[in-house]
Parts: structure tokens; C-alpha cells; sequence
């Protein structure tokens, strides 16, 4: 029952000897004491350090971009702001009274990036019997711009009050979306914070069944994130990593979600040695000497593919590598070293009221994860082929995917005032009014690149004209706008920025560019559609690297990249059929694919790295086949506990009011989900059974299987059920 006192002091040497030692677990905790209170100040002060701006996501090379980049030289950075009355039947002349006098108010409003004197309006859809009229306030950004966009709209809305006596007022345009959007982000930190925490609490309690024990990794996770957040914002005010509110709100997720996984392996594994060994510390070694390599295997993996995301072309994307690779790193090494040593202290009892004694018996050993085993080893090529075939059929639930982006109109889970403004609005004039095509060109072939821009389609003709306050030229080149007949969030829009595009660029010496706010989603495509084809495959091959170095073995790691992607894809398409027919969500965003692939990839191997690497233990005592119903039966309710946990932690996403996050979190919870349940416990278990030592090929063990014993206590297995 025990592996021998020599063997354990054997492993109580050097790095982890140091981690389970009688006095250093106490200078350990100092440490990381020592961290937190410089980290906490410092983690208070990553909101401040985001960057939500519109170059901190758009691809760097894009048009639009650099159309961006080029218009500060024109004009202050701005977002428009659009004021939108109606009355059904016609406005009446109080209704005009009042139009004109918020217009005269605004016109002096000189708060929150707000310039008066560049107010543009009120414009009415028909001069003789107008039913409608918008006032275009533009925002100025300034360095903390994006901070300003709602404190500039609730400004704008203070003077013109809201909807009353059949008179509608809604403040839309990119100002007033991105105002709505402000609020949705607002509190994100707090919301997913205590989502999260909430979640792992109820997992802890339900897996460990101790009160008491549940703090011990929350404790470290807590840590963790705020050491995460120190260094990111250090990072992001002294080294120009950029972080937004997309990026910090995954940090929150997947560092709680990351680092309880990573203690609930650590732990299962320290509650087996305790019932081996008297000596806790002793017990802790051997723990962190077996199960250690295999957390350590599963934290490499997670950073190296977030690392991968710094080939995208997406601003955003990009940013979320090491952001995401920061986050996980810190949780592992909190998890390597706190966790243990806080075990450490607190001694057996945390683990009341189920206490592992001494000399007391495995559970395991005759659990449901170990009968489950020894009934797939009866008929393995049957259970993973049948397996195979219904994730198989999931998988086609991707024929309903939309993964086009997703417009204004679809981005919240509910229908704040800017939406209802663009709605009415695209009643009375050109839907893409507010947020208009912004060119750029030579100023000697201005009136040539103008001619061309009107004559192209979808393009409101007379809609032509330099904006307020922009200087007439600026080094050569001149800047005007122009409005589109198309909602400037559609697709119709797109192929109009695409048309305006060919048509300028046709213009001889003119070095004109196209930009703003559709031309901005239309880049941000193309860049997406680059990242999927660049990081998938960069990931699988890191994985598949990593996972070659640590088992030793070809076959094994094909086996698993292959499972993991059958589950992606199977979380993919029935996720696909619930935004379809359960949740009737328009569409998903560009980029949805590829986090949703990044993340089950990266984090759903974990489940299959610890599990093959106790049966690769297992195996070489006792054979193969034995080894995987063992390995199973040892793993299995730690393993499910941990992916209950991260789909949980992801599942949160869903308590923000934004459809992008909804999707997100519950494709990636139910990727785990089926992860933990079917590819890991049936697909994989059932697949290293039917294939036996092979699946260690070319290492040795492929050849040597643990001996005739081995064998023939394999075929006992297969054919009588254990």
C-alpha cells in the first residue's frame, strides 16, 4: 500500500522538496503574502489601464485603420452621437419648438468631449411635413475618450429628456450603441467575479463534501487573479500590452476556471498518498511528483496556444494571447506552490468531514468510474464507434451556423434606447445615416475620387460633404464623408464599402482609402477569416507537440487531438441548433469559431492529459488494458468535478447582457461538458482499450504491455468484467 519510505524521501528533494518542506511551506505563504499586497493595489487599477478604442481591436494594416490614424491629423478622434425624434401622424409645431431649443442647448454643451459648435441639425425628413428629425452631436475622443462616451450621452439626453406625449427621442448612432455598450460592460470585473466565485464555491462543496476545504483553492485562485491583474496592468502601462474589457473579462474566467481545475487534480491525488503515507509532507512529494508533471503538461498547453494568438491580425485577439497566457501561468504556479503549502498547514482535518486516514481504503477502487471501465473494456470498438457517430451527428449542427458577425441590432440580449433609435431612424432617412463612409484622398484628385464615390452604389448622392470642424486639408490630402443608403452594421453595407473601395482605388495618383465605422467590420472579417486559417492549425500542432513530449508516443496524441476536435465540433453544431431554435439569437460573431476552438482545445486536453498520463503509470505496472480501467476509475470523479467547474466558470459569461459573451461562454461550457463526459470518459477510454499497447507506439511500451501476467488479467477484465 505504500511505495516505500526510501522512495519518498527520494522525492523530497530539491524543487519539490522545497515546496512540501517542514519550515518552507511557511516561507512560501509569506511570499505569496507579500505578493498580494503589492498585487492588489496595483490589480484595483486594470479597468483604468483598458483600452477600448477602436485601433486597441481593428487589424493594424487595415484600410480602416489607417483611414483612423490619418483623420487625427484632420480631426480630434470622434464618435457621432444621433438624436432621433418622431411622431407617428407628423411632428406638431411644439414638437418642432422643442427640436430646435434641445439643438440650441447642445449647441453649448461643452462636457465630455462634447463641442458644441460642431453640432450638426436638427435635419427633418420632409421640410413641408416632417414626421422626423436627428440632431448629430459628435463625441471628441481623447486619450480616456471611451470613458466619456456614456457620461457624453446621458449629457445629450439631460437636455433633450426622453420619449413622452407620442413624441419619440432615442439617442443612437456609434455614440449612442457605444454608450449602451459602456453600460453593459459596466461592473464586468464584479458581475463575472462573483459569478465565478459562486460557481466554484457550489462545485467545491458538492465535490469535496467539506466545508472547510472548498477555501483552500479559493484562496489560491483569489491570488492568482489578482497577481494576474498586477502584472497585466503593469505590462499594459509600461510595455504597451493592450487589454479591453473583452480580454479582462476572459482573464476573470479562465484563471478561476484554470486554477480550480488544476487543485482539484492536485488534490485527488494528495487524498490518495495521505491514505499511503503517515506523514502528510511525505504525502505531498509524492502527490506533487506524480500529478505534478501532468498539471504542469496541462498549463503549458493552455499558455503556449493563448501565445499562438499573437499571429492574429486581430488587435483584440492578439491582445487576449498573453493576457489569457498570464493569467493561466500565474494560476499554475500559485496552485504549484500556494495550494500545497496552505494543504500543508492546515493539515488532515481541512479535509473534514471526510477525512482520508492513514491505512484507510480507496474508493475508488469501486466506484461508478471504475465499473464504467470494466464495462466499456467488454465491447471497446462498439462503444467508441458509436460514440464517434453521435458526436458525428452533432457535428452537423454546424450547416446552422452564422458566424458573420453580428449587427448592433442583435448584439444585446435585450433592446436598449440605441437600437430602438437606428429602428427609427431607418424609418424616415438613409439607413446609414449616423455613421457614414469617411475617404481619404490626395487633395489634387479630390473632386475625381468625390465623382467616383457618388456614382457607386449604395451611396446617397448628395450626401457628400466635409464634416464640421475638420480642416479643409492636411498635408496634401483632403477628408469628407458620405452616407449610405444601406443600415451601416449590414452586409449590403459592406458590399458598399467594398464598391466605394474598388471605385476610389481606380482613381489614378489618388492614394485614396475608405474608412469608418462599416468599413471597420468589413476588416475586421477578413482579418478573422486570416486568424482561423493561421491559429487553428498553429494550435493543434502545439498540442499535439506537447503532448507527443509527454507521453512519449505518437499514436496516443493523434487519439487525443483527434477526440478533442470531434467534441469541438460537436459543441459547435449544437450550440449552432440551441442559438437557432432554443435561444433565436441572429447570428454569431466572426471571431466566435476560433475562441470557442482556442479554449476547448487548449483547456479540454487537460482533462485528457491527466488521464492518460495515470494510465501510462498505471500501464507500466500492470499493462495496458488494466492500466486504462484503473487509470479511468482513479480519475474519473476528479476529472468530471473540474469540468463541471470550468463549464460553470464559462457558463457565467452568460450573466452579461451581451449576446457575443452569451454564445461564447455556453459553446464553450457545453464543449467541456461533452468533453468531460463522452470524448474523455467513453471515446478516449474506449478507444486506448480496443487499441491496447499500440497506442504508446513508437515507444517501447507499444511492444512490452507489462508481462503475461499483465495480459492475462487484461483479458479477465474484457471478458468477465473485473
Amino acid at each position: 500500500m505504500t511505495d516505500g519510505k526510501g522512495h519518498g524521501r527520494h522525492v523530497r528533494q530539491g524543487l519539490i522538496g522545497f515546496l512540501t518542506g517542514h519550515r518552507s511551506k511557511w516561507v512560501i505563504v509569506a511570499l505569496w503574502l507579500v505578493v498580494l499586497v503589492v498585487a492588489a493595489p496595483l490589480a484595483s487599477k486594470l479597468t483604468d489601464a483598458q483600452d477600448n478604442d477602436a485601433a486597441s481591436w481593428l487589424p493594424g494594416s487595415a484600410e480602416s485603420t489607417q483611414v483612423l490614424n490619418t483623420s487625427n491629423g484632420f480631426r480630434p478622434e470622434q464618435i457621432p452621437a444621433v438624436v432621433v425624434y418622431a411622431r407617428e401622424g407628423g411632428l406638431t409645431a411644439q414638437d418642432r419648438d422643442k427640436i430646435a431649443q434641445d439643438a440650441d442647448q447642445i449647441k453649448q454643451l461643452t462636457a465630455h468631449g462634447i463641442r458644441g459648435s460642431e453640432t450638426r441639425g436638427p435635419v427633418y425628413n420632409d421640410q413641408s411635413a416632417p414626421e422626423a428629425a436627428q440632431i448629430y452631436v459628435p463625441i471628441t475622443m481623447d486619450e480616456k475618450g471611451w470613458e466619456e462616451i456614456s457620461p457624453a450621452v446621458d449629457s445629450i439626453r439631460d437636455e433633450t429628456g426622453s420619449s413622452t406625449g407620442g413624441l419619440a427621442v432615442h439617442i443612437t448612432g456609434p455614440g449612442g450603441t457605444s454608450a449602451d455598450f459602456s453600460d453593459a460592460f459596466e461592473g464586468i470585473d464584479s458581475t463575472l467575479l462573483l459569478s465565478a466565485m459562486a460557481v466554484v464555491i457550489v462545485m467545491l462543496l458538492l465535490t469535496y463534501r467539506s466545508p472547510t476545504l472548498l477555501f483552500v483553492p479559493l484562496i489560491g485562485v483569489v491570488v492568482s487573479l489578482f497577481t494576474a491583474q498586477a502584472l497585466i496592468y503593469l505590462l499594459a502601462e509600461h510595455a504597451g500590452l493592450t487589454v479591453n474589457g473583452q480580454s479582462a473579462g476572459i482573464l476573470t474566467v479562465l484563471v478561476f476556471g484554470a486554477g480550480t481545475d488544476y487543485a482539484l487534480l492536485l488534490v485527488a491525488r494528495y487524498r490518495e498518498e495521505l491514505r499511503r503515507h503517515e506523514d502528510r509532507h511525505e504525502a505531498m512529494a509524492l502527490a506533487l511528483h506524480r500529478a505534478g508533471p501532468a498539471v504542469l503538461a496541462s498549463g503549458a498547453t493552455v499558455v503556449v496556444s493563448m501565445l499562438v494568438l499573437l499571429a492574429a491580425e486581430m488587435n483584440s485577439t492578439r491582445g487576449l494571447g498573453p493576457v489569457a497566457a498570464i493569467g493561466v501561468a500565474v494560476a499554475l504556479l500559485a496552485m504549484l506552490s500556494l495550494f500545497p503549502a496552505l494543504l500543508l498547514i492546515f493539515g488532515r482535518w481541512i479535509f473534514w468531514p471526510v477525512i482520508p486516514h492513514f491505512g484507510s481504503d480507496d474508493p475508488t477502487e469501486r466506484g461508478m468510474w471504475a465499473r464504467m471501465g470494466r464495462t466499456i473494456a467488454r465491447r471497446p470498438r462498439m462503444i467508441w464507434a458509436a460514440t464517434a457517430v453521435v458526436l458525428a451527428a452533432l457535428s452537423l449542427g454546424l450547416l446552422q451556423i452564422r458566424a458573420e458577425g453580428i449587427s448592433n441590432a442583435d448584439a444585446f440580449t435585450g433592446k436598449p434606447d440605441s437600437i430602438t433609435g437606428q429602428e427609427v431612424s431607418a424609418r424616415y432617412f438613409p439607413a446609414g445615416s449616423g455613421d457614414p463612409l469617411v475617404i481619404v484622398a490626395n487633395e489634387a484628385q479630390a473632386d475625381q475620387v468625390r465623382s467616383a464615390v457618388t456614382a457607386t452604389k449604395g451611396v446617397v448622392p448628395d450626401s457628400l460633404a466635409v464634416p464640421p470642424g475638420t480642416k479643409p486639408s492636411y498635408e496634401g490630402q483632403v477628408l469628407f464623408e458620405a452616407t449610405m443608403t444601406d443600415p451601416s452594421d449590414s452586409e449590403a453595407a459592406k458590399h458598399t464599402v467594398e464598391r466605394v473601395r474598388d471605385a476610389v482605388h481606380d482613381v489614378p495618383d489618388a492614394d485614396a482609402q475608405v474608412g469608418g465605422g462599416t468599413a471597420s467590420l468589413l476588416d475586421m472579417d477578413t482579418a478573422t477569416t486570416h486568424d482561423n486559417i493561421v491559429i487553428i492549425p498553429a494550435v493543434l500542432v502545439v498540442v499535439l507537440l506537447i503532448l507527443s513530449l509527454l507521453l512519449r508516443a505518437l499514436v496516443a496524441p493523434l487519439l487525443l487531438i483527434g477526440t478533442v476536435v470531434l467534441s469541438f465540433t460537436a459543441a459547435l453544431g449544437a450550440s449552432a441548433l440551441a442559438f437557432r431554435h432554443l435561444f433565436d439569437y441572429a447570428g454569431e460573431s466572426t471571431d466566435f469559431p476560433l475562441f470557442v476552438f482556442v479554449f476547448l482545445v487548449a483547456l479540454g486536453i487537460d482533462y485528457n492529459i491527466f488521464l492518460t498520463t495515470r494510465i501510462r503509470e498505471e500501464a507500466a505496472h500492470q499493462g495496458t488494458r488494466p492500466g486504462v480501467v484503473t487509470g479511468l476509475a482513479a480519475t474519473g470523479a476528479v476529472i468530471t468535478s473540474a469540468g463541471l467547474v470550468l463549464a460553470g466558470t464559462f457558463a457565467a459569461l452568460g450573466t452579461l447582457p451581451m449576446v457575443a459573451f452569451a454564445e461564447l461562454g455556453f459553446a464553450v461550457a457545453l464543449g467541456v461538458l461533452l468533453d468531460t463526459f463522452i470524448a474523455r470518459s467513453v471515446l478516449v477510454t474506449s478507444l486506448f482499450l480496443d487499441l491496447g499497447p499500440k497506442v504508446w507506439w513508437p515507444h517501447r511500451m507499444a511492444h512490452e504491455d507489462g508481462g503475461v501476467a499483465a495480459v492475462s488479467e487484461a483479458e479477465r477484465v474484457g471478458q468477465s468484467g473485473g
